[in-house]
């Protein structure tokens, strides 16, 4: 039996990426998953490839009626909702003065707005079902300061936020609520970012992280093992934030952008 034996989840921006890794994880554990996601091409193949532990639903998470929809469908096809993975997010690589108004809301209402109508839209089935969990993608910009992404750290630092006061609301539904903090992770949003090794420069371990090592600490956080866990955050950064980040390479690569 997998360690989500007869869960039923919903996963955010889960058609690609690390999202998609995470999809497959939680299929492979025993859970049957809702892939929500803009890209309907290459959700519905990955639905198509999973078989009927799986399905995909159109989510723009910026869309309180979309959410509504995409757990209602989730409850037709396999019951009241227990897990969450608020997984959707977006960056742009700008300093703060090059940002306009609109690309500041952009990144906000995909990242901030998304993850509060997402937590918001599953909470009643979450009850219904006598609990559940959500685990919320922030990241190690959620826990200190990057030049060069402003909106995005303001973002994921309000994910962090969200998510410990969201904890403290929803305990006493058996609800548990959690924010992971990756750090250099390989996937499409960092492609090209460490082709000279620059980003790697500044992880202790030398590397950039992979998708099934964050899928390994999101089905640990939404499975009964870590039933004892709610509003705290969770780094997997390769020990990028026990040390100084090299100072030099952050500022050559803000100028880039310019």
């Amino acid at each position: 039996m997998g360690r989500l034996q007869d869960k039923v989840a919903i996963v955010s921006g889960g058609a690609r990426g690390l999202g998609e890794g995470v999809v497959r994880r939680f299929v492979a554990e025993g859970a049957s998953v809702l892939i929500g996601d803009v890209l309907d091409a290459e959700g519905e193949a990955l639905a198509k490839e999973l078989g009927e532990a799986a399905m995909f639903h159109h989510l723009d998470v910026t869309k309180s009626e979309q959410w509504d929809q995409a757990v209602q469908a989730a409850e037709a096809a396999y019951g009241t909702v227990t897990v969450l993975h608020n997984n959707a997010g977006i960056v742009l690589f700008q300093i703060m003065e090059d940002a306009t108004e609109e690309d500041y809301r952009k990144v906000i209402d995909v990242n901030q707005v998304g993850t509060f109508l997402g937590m918001r839209a599953v909470v009643p089935s979450m009850r219904r079902a006598g609990g559940g969990a959500i685990v919320n993608v922030s990241s190690s910009g959620g826990m200190t300061g990057y030049a060069g992404i402003f909106s995005y750290v303001a973002s994921k630092w309000a994910v962090r936020g969200m998510t410990k006061a969201a904890a403290l609301e929803l305990v006493q539904y058996g609800i548990r609520v959690n924010s992971i903090h990756p750090g250099g992770i390989r996937s499409l949003m960092t492609a090209g970012a460490d082709a000279d090794g620059s980003t790697s420069a500044t992880i202790p371990m030398r590397r950039l992280g992979e998708p099934e090592e964050v899928a390994s600490l999101v089905t640990y956080l939404v499975s009964d093992e870590s039933s004892y866990t709610t509003g705290s955050e969770h780094v997997i950064d390769g020990g990028a934030l026990s040390g100084a980040a090299r100072q030099d390479v952050l500022e050559e690569k803000v100028e880039v952008q310019r």
